[in-house]
Formats: C-alpha cells, sequence, structure tokens
C-alpha cells in the first residue's frame, strides 16, 4: 500500500482527523508528524521526508472529502428525573413491560422509571448520528454517560442526576449542529 493511501486510512480510523480536514483547520505538518508517532506511517528512514510526504498527502486528500457542514434537528428535548438501569431477565422481560415501560432496553438490561439517574429524551428527527453529537458533546462537557440509545424517532441518554440540567443545554446545542456527512 502506498504511503498516501495509508496516510488516507490513517486519518479514517482517526474520526477527528477527518473532520478536521474536512473543515479545513487541520495543520497537515503537525497532523503528520503525529501521525508517523500515532499511526506510525512512513518508517523509510527519513523522518522529516515521511513526515512532508504525509502531509503533502493530508493536503491532496483534503480536497477529495467534502466541506464539513451541520445540519440542525428538529427535535424536543426533555429531562425525566428518577430512572434507573435495571437487569430484565428473559422471564420478566414482559411484566417490566407492562409494569411501565423501560425507556430504553438493550440485551439484559433496561433504564426503568426507578433510580437516581436523569434521562434526556429527544424526540423528532434524531438518528445514530444525532446520538453521536450528543455523546461528543456531553464527553466534551465531562458529562458522564450511563446508558444510550436512540430508535423510531426518539433518543435516550442516562445521566447522573446532578448532571441533567448540563446535559439538556448540551444535547440542545448539539441537535443545533449535527455534522452531516456532506455530498
Amino acid at each position: 500500500m502506498s504511503l498516501a493511501a495509508e496516510t488516507r486510512e490513517a486519518a479514517r480510523a482517526r474520526p477527528f482527523v477527518l473532520d478536521a480536514l474536512r473543515a479545513g483547520v487541520l495543520n497537515h505538518s503537525a497532523a503528520a508528524a503525529w501521525l508517523v508517532d500515532e499511526a506510525g506511517l512512513g518508517g523509510d528512514g527519513d523522518g522529516d521526508a515521511d513526515t512532508d510526504a504525509i502531509a503533502t498527502a493530508l493536503r491532496r486528500f483534503r480536497e477529495e472529502l467534502p466541506d464539513y457542514a451541520t445540519a440542525d434537528r428538529a427535535a424536543s428535548v426533555s429531562m425525566q428525573s428518577g430512572v434507573g438501569i435495571a437487569e430484565v431477565e428473559a422471564e420478566a422481560e414482559d411484566a417490566a413491560v407492562t409494569e411501565g415501560d423501560p425507556l430504553l432496553r438493550v440485551g439484559g438490561a433496561a433504564v426503568v422509571p426507578e433510580g437516581r439517574d436523569t434521562a434526556l429524551l429527544a424526540t423528532g428527527a434524531v438518528d445514530a448520528a444525532a446520538l453521536a453529537a450528543v455523546l461528543r458533546r456531553l464527553a466534551a462537557a465531562g458529562v458522564a454517560v450511563e446508558a444510550a440509545g436512540v430508535a423510531g424517532g426518539t433518543l435516550v441518554v442516562v445521566v447522573g442526576r446532578r448532571d441533567g440540567a448540563t446535559a439538556v443545554r448540551a444535547a440542545e446545542a448539539a441537535l443545533a449542529a449535527v455534522p452531516t456527512e456532506g455530498e
């Protein structure tokens, strides 16, 4: 595989590098030096030549990528206090649904309306990309996520009780600017 192909592969394996390339805010030389260390690119014995070649490959790759863009998602965000994550046994699943529908169920765990955590609910034009944007914003805000999922136009994220208000603000901001793949 050529160094240019290895560089593109290394950038794709690190989505933040792709985002920075698409946005046109990447320092190509600094990114190239970082990729030499982080991804083990180059290795022909001349570090400066490798870094220059990788920087050039990044510049050329940028020309192939769509521009970074975001879209506002029409979604209503609300908060529900007093939720928790509980194990749901296979035999008890039907009983759990009749006692109160869980907000989210993954495998043998469910977000149930009993506990000390807070759930964010976003309904509307939400999908996996919207969930990813919300999770990235929450991580940047230092908010720990206990559970998360999206299906059927509903997005659910469970956070600690004290993080509820911060999480709602972060989710609303994220949904106002969900990255798009471009054309």
